[in-house]
Parts: structure tokens; C-alpha cells; sequence
């Protein structure tokens, strides 16, 4: 005798004799998703998904499920988009680019900082309260009718997707990101602690540099055949000393620090501390020992100490 027909428990219009075999509630075809033993319904497929731990990778970072480099894509996209609103508006370097101290004058005119304030004239960058100089001047690149001009968004442009993409897929997308500002941050705080504070810096040089040595880092950690890293390191740095004649040998060498010293923690700390509350404390720690770097050299600039 043929067993009576039961309803699918989300459909009950559809007739069906088929069980779930895990709830053992009746599921149509529509329901009824493949299991290593029978068909599981969707609520139970959604219960075991949550219960399922994602694997983590040797940095802490959860083992990316897709190879497309996206934090990548979107740091060359605004680095570009910045670019254009330089052409755009030139104003925009003189505004954003990282400054350690100026004086500007009513008619924008700017005058040598060396302490002290002068009637009429106004201080301005980072010694000034600019901080955000700090990171905006990261994105944004020298102007094209300069001596390297467009070729200095290039170069950046071209290494960070060449080096990016490979960080990025074993640092997972929010630890590169991470690491990408903080390298930034680095490279700009050197520039402001030993360059002249009138030097104007711009470009992305020091996150490039930053995720170079990150990527040196991980390749050891890694265990990879160091000869071609180490060969691919050398050329950075003796791009580092050449492009000093027009470009920031500071902010590169901050960034390369930063990069390199942030990507250790992560690497090499115990099991136990490569986990993403950990992490993050240590992320806020190095922007908090930055902010005092900044602080300090602030007074000294502006004559508080």
C-alpha cells in the first residue's frame, strides 16, 4: 500500500515523501540541499555552516575563499581618483600633501618655520593640528608638470599591484589593509621627525615600501627560496637610495620599518597571541606610540617644550 503523500514544510502545496536527515522534517526538491548522507533542509545547512569554524591562516587571518585582490584594487582606484582631483584642482597637494610646518601669509604666500609665531602669519600643517596630513599625503602623488610627474603615480601604482596582491592573499583583506595605513602612517611620522619641517612629501612610496618588507617577511616565515626575495629586496633598496634625489628617502625608509616590524608581530608572535583581539590591541598600540612620536616633535617644533 502506497504511504500517503506529506507536505514540504516551507512549500505545503508540494507533495513530497522525502525526509531531512537531520530534523526529519519533509523537504521538496526546491528545499533539499546534498549531504554526505541523504538531503539536509536549508536551516539545518544554515545551522552547520555557523558552526563550522573558518580556517585561519598562519597570520591569524581567516584563509581567504576567493583569489581576487579587492583592498588591492580599491588602494590603486582612490590612489588614481586622487590623482585626477590633483589635476583638477592643484590647490589640492598644497592642502592634503604631509607638511611638517609653514607659515602662511594673508596672500598665501609661504615663509620658512622656525619657531614662534608672527603677527599675520598663519602655521600651518602637521605642527599646526593638520594630522590627517599624516595619511592623506599617502594618496596623493607629484603633480604632472613635475620633473618625475605622473611617472612617480605609475611606479607606485604598478608596485602595489605587483607586491599587493601577494600580501594581501596571505594577510587577509582587513590585516593588509592595516598594515598598508600603518605603513603609510610610519613612513610620513619619520618624515615629520627628521626631514626639514618645510619639505613637502607626497606619494605612496612608504606603503609600497612597507608591503615589500612584509612581503620578506612572510616569505621567510613561510620557508620560501630566499634567493629571489632577496634579490627583489636588494633592487628596493637601492631604488630606495636613487629615487632620494627626487623623491622621500625618509617616508620610504619609515614605511619599509613599519611594514617590516608589523608583519614580524604577526608572524612570529606565539599561537596564542595571533588572534584578532590581540592584534588589534597591538595595531592601536603602534598608532598610540606614533601619536606620541608626533607630539613630542610638535613641541619641540612650536618651542611647547
Amino acid at each position: 500500500m502506497e504511504a500517503a503523500a506529506t507536505a514540504c514544510y516551507r512549500h505545503p502545496s508540494f507533495e513530497t515523501y522525502v525526509r531531512c536527515t537531520r530534523c526529519d522534517r519533509y523537504i521538496c526538491p526546491d528545499c533539499m540541499r546534498e549531504a554526505a548522507v541523504g538531503h539536509h533542509c536549508v536551516e539545518c545547512v544554515k545551522e552547520g555552516q555557523r558552526s563550522v569554524r573558518r580556517a585561519r591562516s598562519l597570520f591569524g587571518g581567516e584563509v581567504p575563499t576567493a583569489a581576487t585582490p579587492v583592498v588591492t584594487y580599491v588602494l590603486i582606484v582612490l590612489n588614481v581618483l586622487a590623482y585626477v582631483v590633483e589635476v583638477v584642482r592643484p590647490a589640492t597637494v598644497e592642502r592634503f600633501g604631509m607638511l611638517g610646518a609653514v607659515l602662511v601669509g594673508p596672500d598665501g604666500g609661504q615663509y620658512y618655520y622656525r619657531g614662534g609665531t608672527f603677527p599675520g602669519l598663519e602655521l600651518t600643517g602637521v605642527a599646526g593640528g593638520e594630522w590627517y596630513r599624516l595619511l592623506t599625503g599617502a594618496f596623493l602623488h607629484l603633480p604632472p608638470d613635475t620633473s618625475f610627474g605622473v611617472m612617480h603615480l605609475v611606479f607606485n601604482m604598478l608596485a602595489l599591484w605587483n607586491i599587493g596582491r601577494v600580501v594581501e592573499g596571505q594577510l587577509g583583506r582587513a590585516r593588509y589593509l592595516a598594515l598598508y595605513l600603518l605603513s603609510a602612517l610610519g613612513g610620513s611620522v619619520l618624515v615629520y621627525l627628521i626631514a626639514s619641517p618645510d619639505t613637502e612629501t607626497v606619494g605612496a612610496s612608504g606603503a609600497v615600501f612597507g608591503l615589500a618588507a612584509s612581503f620578506y617577511v612572510i616569505s621567510r616565515r613561510l620557508g620560501r627560496d630566499m634567493r629571489p626575495v632577496n634579490q627583489f629586496m636588494a633592487g628596493f633598496l637601492i631604488w630606495m637610495v636613487v629615487s632620494a634625489l627626487f623623491t622621500s628617502w625618509q617616508a620610504h625608509l619609515g614605511g619599509l620599518l613599519t611594514g617590516g616590524l608589523v608583519t614580524y608581530g604577526l608572524a612570529y608572535a606565539p599561537a596564542k597571541l595571533r588572534t584578532s583581539g590581540v592584534q588589534l590591541v597591538g595595531g592601536v598600540a603602534l598608532v598610540a606610540l606614533l601619536a606620541v612620536v608626533v607630539a613630542v616633535r610638535t613641541a619641540a617644533l612650536t618651542g611647547a617644550v
